[in-house]
């Protein structure tokens, strides 16, 4: 028999409550994983600085590691909708994290090969769960509670995102860039094999530490969700699927078309933004790597703060307004950083992600908007 557990018609009726006191607990043990994806987004993209030094690989090569993670984002994010509607929001958010935490244990043996491919397969697996856990949390987060209140509870979870990227850099610099070996690639070609590899090893350790330690607390996340009994079902568990119509209705909707256009060039521009931000810093201000991640720190401080602040803007500003006009201010100053340089270039790259702050939340809200069951 199908569930059809969802929010209380006391909890519907507190249009003025962006969360049901009700569903206080099971709302922020969700809105931890935003945190957690976040953690694991920010800390990916330092292993590119790390990886081209560890192994002297080039920028093109280094790339692999967002082509792996982003490219199983995309394998994963349809099939992820598919396993949702034929079970629950609570389901994929425990394969998700359950995935994260597979990816991340693999880091030790892949360690211990040292084999550049094995770190691509373990981020793959990695992000498969990053992908499916987003699928899930941010359309679970909009249905927990009335739904004029949806963007706002999608922006307020969402602030949680870039405390965790914060946390993530800031494990990063301390534990896997600090701890990288000075010498140049020019440097390290003159060493011996053995000396080389045992250095690399080192490294290569470092790497592995935080990704282990943080797959060690996200068992206790799951556990904590998954034998919480007050976990909203915001659909029906084993209903029917019926992709190829829910898909012809979806894009029958204007407003869900644009926000997949707009939701797709916006996140080309923060992996782009973010990914090279630690080398456009080195080569802009001629820092190492972990002096440059200072700046990228900084970064995603500015995020989270904005966050909260557009958030709580969104009572006086209307989603749209504000999202037309920090986007207009993020491509004046993109414009700067391409043009400018030095350290213009590296602020107006700072202040960047201040504008993006609002934009993924803001987008995903308002696309589903007035969906209905088609969210998911």
């Amino acid at each position: 028999m199908a569930e059809k557990i969802f929010l209380s018609k006391n909890n519907r009726q507190k249009s003025g409550s962006i969360v049901p006191r009700s569903i206080l607990w099971p709302f922020i043990l969700l809105t931890s994983c935003f945190a957690w994806w976040g953690l694991a987004n920010n800390m990916t993209d330092t292993l590119l600085a790390a990886f081209k030094r560890i192994m002297s690989m080039s920028d093109f090569q280094t790339s692999w590691i967002q082509i792996a993670f982003y490219g199983s984002y995309f394998c994963l994010a349809l099939p992820a909708a598919i396993f949702i509607t034929r079970f629950t929001f609570k389901a994929g958010v425990l394969l998700g994290l359950g995935l994260f935490i597979g990816g991340a244990l693999l880091f030790c043996p892949a360690s211990k090969s040292m084999n550049y491919f094995h770190f691509l397969a373990a981020l793959y697996i990695l992000a498969g769960g990053l992908s499916i856990l987003e699928t899930s949390a941010n359309p679970y987060v909009i249905a927990m509670g009335p739904e004029e209140s949806g963007t706002r509870r999608l922006n307020l979870a969402q602030s949680f995102n870039p405390v965790g990227s914060v946390i993530g850099i800031f494990l990063s610099k301390y534990f896997i860039l600090s701890h990288l070996h000075s010498a140049t690639p020019e440097e390290r070609a003159a060493m011996s094999p053995e000396m080389l590899r045992q250095i690399q090893s080192q490294e290569l350790a470092a790497v592995m530490g935080p990704y282990v330690a943080v797959a060690f607390v996200l068992i206790i996340i799951w556990i904590l969700i998954a034998v919480n009994k007050n976990m909203p079902r915001a659909s029906d568990a084993g209903s029917p699927l019926h992709l190829r119509g829910s898909l012809a209705r979806l894009f029958r909707r204007r407003h869900y078309v644009w926000g997949v256009i707009a939701q797709f060039f916006y996140v080309g521009a923060q992996i782009g933004v973010w990914s090279f931000t630690i080398r456009y810093v080195m080569k802009e201000l001629q820092l190492n790597e972990a002096a440059a991640s200072t700046y990228y720190l900084a970064s995603l401080i500015l995020f989270g703060v904005a966050r909260f602040i557009c958030t709580a803007l969104m009572k006086f500003i209307t989603p749209e307004n504000l999202l037309a006009g920090l986007g207009l201010l993020a491509m004046g100053l993109t414009l700067i950083v391409i043009f400018a340089g030095g350290y213009g270039g590296v602020l107006a790259l700072v202040a960047v992600s201040g504008c993006m702050s609002l934009m993924f939340p803001t987008i995903f809200g308002l696309a589903v908007r007035g969906l209905g069951g088609e969210t998911k």
